[in-house]
């Protein structure tokens, strides 16, 4: 039975990549120099920490730092979940950008009903952080591709592990 897995998966090689580059720019900036602007990644926890003097120096971290991964990675930084922002010592602020790996349970199962819902003769079914669709022919399975690339556009979805 023809079947293929839905996930999301971070390329880490990429991410440190386009927070290297967006260092990079920040430390190269006139108007950063003497500031605590800094982005600090945390690959473990798989969590980025913005750091500036103010809420309008974080912003500017952030206009640099987002469109950097993008250009890596395209939709990467709607996988970002954004933590409040945080004051530190003194004036000086810090914001934590936790990256969310993975398809989480409510997510699956959103996108599970979305497919039982379309009416599709296809099967979903959540099997860890994947969601795995089983239908009767490639065609339908094409079609249900297509209509979750449409349905979901609020996080980054692969598709992948087609059978036959």
């Amino acid at each position: 039975m023809p079947s293929f897995d839905i996930t999301s998966e971070v390329d880490m090689v990429n991410l440190k990549n386009s927070i290297d580059a967006a260092s990079k720019q920040i430390t190269n900036r006139y108007d950063f120099k003497g500031t605590s602007a800094n982005i600090d990644f945390n690959e473990k926890d798989k969590v980025i920490t913005l750091f500036g003097d103010n809420d309008f120096q974080l912003d500017q971290v952030k206009d640099i730092l987002l469109p950097a991964m993008e250009k890596k990675e395209p939709e990467s930084s709607k996988r970002l979940e954004h933590k409040d922002v945080q004051k530190v010592s003194g004036n000086k602020v810090k914001q934590e950008l936790r990256v969310r790996d993975g398809i989480d349970s409510d997510l699956a199962k959103k996108i599970t009903k979305l497919i039982k819902d379309s009416g599709m003769k296809v099967q979903a079914s959540i099997q860890g952080d994947t969601v795995r669709v089983n239908g009767a022919k490639r065609d339908v399975l094409q079609e249900a591709i297509a209509f979750v690339k449409k349905s979901i556009t609020d996080f980054p979805l692969k598709f992948g592990n087609f059978r036959d």
